[in-house]
């Protein structure tokens, strides 16, 4: 077993944020040139309940407040994922192996104006909807695997038939 592997999971959660069309909230991170692109999530602060997290990191990243989305889903777990090996001993401090994540599937009560990026502390430098069958394809590929079980968790308040 190597060191990495016995690190703890950072605890965290992530949104699937769904507009009108059944489209996803996707952005860019803006420390990184990668075309990768990804939905919101983050790390929960100590004692902090997952949907609560999950509200403040929407609203963080992307500058839209809990009174426009509705939660529609929860996973029924935890989903992990580990960084690769290179990022494991530089991402926070060194101190994770990955994330253990809630997810929560949100139905965006707002418009596309409601959208802003220029956060207090910006993580992004672009959004766009994206098909949920594209998730996988977007996203960096260590994540893969969590954003097809995250498709999975979903799959029926979903329609996935849009690409492939």
């Amino acid at each position: 077993m190597s060191a990495i592997e016995t690190l703890p999971y950072r605890p965290a959660a992530g949104v699937m944020l769904l507009n009108e069309a059944g489209k996803v909230f996707v952005a860019q991170r803006i420390d990184t040139t990668l075309e990768a692109w990804q939905m919101p999530q983050g790390g929960l602060d100590p004692g902090e309940d997952a949907e609560a997290g999950a509200l403040r990191e929407l609203e963080e990243e992307t500058g839209i407040p809990p009174a426009l989305v509705s939660v529609v889903a929860r996973s029924r777990g935890e989903l992990l994922y580990d960084l690769p090996a290179d990022l494991a001993g530089r991402m926070w401090k060194g101190r994770y192996r990955g994330q253990r994540q809630v997810w929560f599937l949100l139905r965006f009560l707002g418009t596309d104006a409601d959208v802003n990026l220029d956060t207090p502390h910006p993580e992004f430098r672009a959004w766009r909807w994206a098909e949920p069958a594209e998730l996988p394809h977007l996203i960096v590929p260590f994540k893969k695997a969590l954003y097809e079980a995250v498709l999975a968790e979903f799959a029926d308040h979903l329609d996935t038939g849009g690409a492939g």
